[in-house]
């Protein structure tokens, strides 16, 4: 089942996964209040079928819901590329939260929840999302085999395209800002996530794992993505 808006002439498109219809009629009217155009689908079959045919620009997901759920829900839209994704859900633990961030959630939402902040959540990933980076002389930042650009946001390594989120790409390119510089969590947190209460430092981690399963040829000896024990995270020039 499936509701939709009129569209809107500002805004962005996005789609709620929520089977509690209730809950989703609050979500959409406070993010439509934003400008945007917000449909509404209510299983996890019809939210791919959604995200296929209307390509939204963010999907606020549920992650407990009716046939396939919302885990399995996300792995096919990360599979399929960066669409921002903001988990809403009742599961809570510290383990569903970096399940879902492991999974490559932008952001995670817990229920009980006040629609004011999610919809501010949505806004601030979605500023993330289409920020413009200052244009740099080289055409990006070299590190070795690795080129990681600002302008397209894209990484590669060797020529070889690495798909990475949007939250997974700040992070990497923050890092090459600064090659060499050692930064712990709390600073990574401060630097790109924009809300602070919502990142525990073990998202950090989790997407510095992420990370580096995509970008080394050997994970576990990471030749670019460091740790400095006890102290945080590098990126080796």
């Amino acid at each position: 089942m499936t509701t939709r808006s009129e569209p809107q002439l500002t805004g962005s498109r996005i789609l709620v996964v929520e089977d509690e219809t209730s809950i989703a009629d609050v979500v959409a009217r406070y993010l439509r209040r934003d400008g945007h155009d917000v449909e509404t689908v209510t299983d996890g079959t019809t939210a791919i079928e959604r995200f296929e045919e209307s390509d939204p620009e963010l999907i606020v997901l549920d992650l407990m819901l009716p046939g396939l759920d919302g885990q399995e829900v996300l792995r096919r839209v990360r599979a399929a590329g960066n669409t921002p994704v903001v988990i809403l859900t009742a599961k809570g633990e510290e383990l569903d939260r970096l399940l879902g961030f492991g999974l490559g959630a932008d952001d995670y939402v817990t229920k009980p929840f006040s629609p004011r902040e999610l919809a501010a959540r949505v806004q601030a990933v979605l500023r993330r999302a289409s920020q413009e980076r200052p244009a740099l002389a080289s055409g990006g930042i070299r590190i070795g085999d690795l080129l990681i650009d600002g302008n397209t946001r894209e990484v590669e390594r060797a020529g070889e395209p690495i798909p990475m989120t949007a939250r997974e790409f700040d992070l990497v390119y923050y890092l090459a800002q600064h090659p060499g510089q050692v930064f712990n969590r709390d600073q990574l947190i401060d630097a790109v996530w924009d809300y602070h209460a919502v990142s525990d430092p073990g998202t950090v981690t989790v997407h510095i794992r992420r990370i580096r399963a995509k970008l080394e040829p050997d994970p576990s000896r990471p030749r670019y993505l460091k740790t400095v024990w006890g102290v945080g995270y590098k990126l080796e020039p």
